[in-house]
């Protein structure tokens, strides 16, 4: 089967809530207020509840409390409201994947600690805030095998102790493409921008263009070191082994030593708890 037509085919059950869409919708528009974006966010009490919780965590670390919707939207920016509605609402999105082949929890632990780390990688980067959701759903496109051939990509997780690159190289043979692909089309069929859509395609792409290698080389490396924290399965893995070529390419292009690693880790696994227990 091609990418699209299986993306087509959970589009239905992988959707995003009606709130979540219609604040991409406004923000997309560029020709949106804060009151618009305001009213479609109290109309989803739960949604609500979960952004104001985002805007007071060490996340963002404002000093006074958000305790408002209209203020939060004003310190927080457009873009990363709208990347904050998506984290809220996204473990929702994908709770009909088998529990006996992956532990959500564990998935979306690693998930987010992507995520943190990617931002924290782009501190210096225009817009970084897409780092954080690009890392959050970087993984999505295994969930769609999961849901989908889960016998055959049941086989394929088995491979993890042999290394990431032994696991993409089964998807490879196996599907004809790779979870990137998929997961990315999802994306694309949400109507999320092209810059995130695109390093989830690339992300074990090496050789690309400056800025292009720079956005999938940065999230590439967030995946390696978010497997120091919490790999995406309970299986028994040595994170170091499972360390791919491409990952260890992008900590080399971005300069990233052994101790500067370790700094950016510990100084993520904060946020990644905190972040973590929110999204669930």
């Amino acid at each position: 089967m091609e990418v699209r037509e299986i993306v087509g085919n959970v589009r239905s059950i992988f959707s995003l809530p009606e709130a979540v869409i219609r604040i991409n919708e406004l923000i997309e528009s560029g020709d949106t207020c804060n009151t618009e974006i305001e009213r479609v966010i109290l109309n989803d009490p739960a949604l609500t509840a979960k952004l104001l919780k985002f805007a007071n965590s060490t996340y963002f670390g404002f000093s006074g409390k958000v305790d408002t919707v209209q203020r939060a939207i004003s310190i927080i920016g457009h873009k990363e409201l709208r990347n904050l509605a998506i984290a809220a609402s996204v473990t929702a999105t994908f709770k009909d994947i088998p529990s006996n082949l992956l532990n959500m929890d564990t998935f979306w632990q690693h998930s987010v600690a992507c995520g943190v780390i990617a931002r924290l990688l782009a501190s210096n980067v225009e817009n970084r805030e897409r780092f954080f959701i690009t890392g959050l759903l970087h993984a999505v496109g295994r969930l769609i095998l999961l849901h989908q051939f889960p016998k055959e990509f049941a086989k394929v997780l088995g491979l993890l102790n042999e290394g990431e690159d032994a696991v993409l190289s089964a998807e490879r043979k196996t599907f004809g493409f790779i979870h990137p692909n998929l997961g990315a089309e999802l994306l694309r069929q949400w109507k999320l921008p092209p810059d995130i859509c695109k390093m989830v395609e690339l992300q074990f792409e090496g050789t690309l263009d400056t800025r292009d290698k720079f956005d999938a080389f940065t999230l590439n490396a967030a995946v390696g070191m978010a497997n120091f924290i919490q790999p995406y399965t309970n299986q028994r893995v040595d994170a170091e082994k499972s360390i791919s070529k491409c990952t260890l390419e992008a900590w080399d292009f971005l300069g990233l030593t052994p101790e500067l690693i370790e700094s950016i880790v510990t100084v993520a696994k904060l946020q990644v708890i905190e972040l973590t227990n929110m999204i669930k």
